[in-house]
């Protein structure tokens, strides 16, 4: 992985006064370089094989600069060009997927966030052992597939926007969807209503939520449409589907808002705080967005099924801000969120607690 001080060194070469915020020209891009030109930034859009068009039909979305490149793994080939524009890249799941956790924790270009994250999120048994030694509770494991007795999530590592989930009631379910080319787990299915609670961190904010480390916010919540599981219940049982060789998956088209009942902020802000203190514990820190993805019982329990530790496309619902967000400060998308964070950072001269 890069060194720190590497990025530090060139962060010391950069014009302050001329910063251009990059990423990859997908997932949550569009809400990035709006939030990073209304703090007054350049911003540099990476696309992958041509200028994608659709940028045209959103003005205030639109980077101000294309590099086009025919795959992800060029963006090495071009890191001159975007240390000549004192670039700051920021982290989405479809760039980090894309190219990949361990290349990703290799570029030589000033990042947002903390890349030692991208260790534990990556792994599925790390990523467990992370929430887990945090006090959060999470869907029991089935180690054997052969002791699957009841209805189980098979999960993929790696943030795969659900492809290739699917759910098992026995061992013969679990043969008929597994790639054994692919490292899984098997957990528990829980029983209960799946919400995406939006975070964001910040080590150097003096006002609002006081943690061990800095302040927390939360900043939305959202949940997602699913294909084909979402529609499936119109076409009747899982097992008739199989026969037709119908399989249920969990792929993400859409993502919906969600405002949860006040009662359970409490929950909300509790588990936030311990996920981030034990991540300075075991890794120096999770700072800038993340979300847990949660699964709330009736008896409103939480159980946290995953972690994404960065921005996540179920904050673009967001762009003008959310009912949460508007009660810390009127038209904050979580893409503004990290740019005002960038600028702070900037202007103590702290950016050595914010990027990587």
């Amino acid at each position: 992985m890069v060194d720190k001080q590497d990025i530090a060194r060139i962060l010391e070469g950069y014009d302050k006064d001329d910063i251009t915020i990059a990423t990859a020209c997908s997932h949550s891009s569009m809400q990035i370089f709006d939030g990073a030109r209304k703090e007054g930034f350049k911003t540099l859009g990476i696309s992958i094989g041509g200028r994608p068009r659709f940028y045209d039909a959103f003005p205030k979305a639109k980077p101000d600069e294309f590099l086009v490149i025919d795959d992800y793994s060029e963006v090495f080939e071009e890191t001159e060009t975007l240390l000549e524009r004192n670039a700051i890249v920021i982290p989405h799941g479809s760039f980090v997927e894309y190219l990949g956790a361990k290349l990703f924790r290799e570029l030589e270009v000033p990042t947002f966030g903390n890349r030692n994250v991208l260790n534990w999120e990556s792994d599925r048994n790390k990523e467990r052992e992370w929430l887990t030694s945090a006090g959060i509770e999470m869907p029991r494991i089935i180690e054997d597939p052969k002791d699957i007795d009841e209805p189980v999530l098979v999960k993929y590592h790696g943030a795969k926007g659900g492809r290739g989930f699917f759910i098992a009631k026995n061992y013969t379910d679990f043969k008929l969807g597994i790639d054994y080319n692919l490292d899984y787990h098997i957990q528990e299915y829980i029983m209960g209503t799946r919400y995406y609670l939006h975070y964001f961190f910040s080590p150097i904010k003096e006002e609002g939520y006081k943690t061990k480390h800095g302040v927390l916010e939360m900043l939305s919540m959202d949940r997602r449409d699913e294909a084909n599981i979402d529609e499936m219940y119109k076409l009747g049982s899982q097992e008739e589907l199989r026969k037709m060789l119908i399989f249920p998956s969990f792929v993400v088209t859409g993502n919906v808002p969600v405002v949860l009942r006040e009662s359970l902020l409490p929950k909300v802000f509790d588990m936030g705080e311990k996920v981030v203190n034990r991540a300075y514990e075991l890794f120096g820190g999770l700072y800038g967005s993340f979300c847990l993805e949660t699964i709330v019982t009736e008896e409103l329990d939480f159980k946290v099924f995953e972690i994404s530790s960065r921005i996540v496309a179920g904050t673009n619902p967001f762009i003008s801000g959310s009912p949460y967000s508007d009660l810390i400060e009127p038209d904050l998308s979580t893409g503004r969120r990290i740019a005002k964070e960038i600028k702070m950072a900037l202007e103590r001269d702290q950016t050595d607690k914010v990027i990587s």
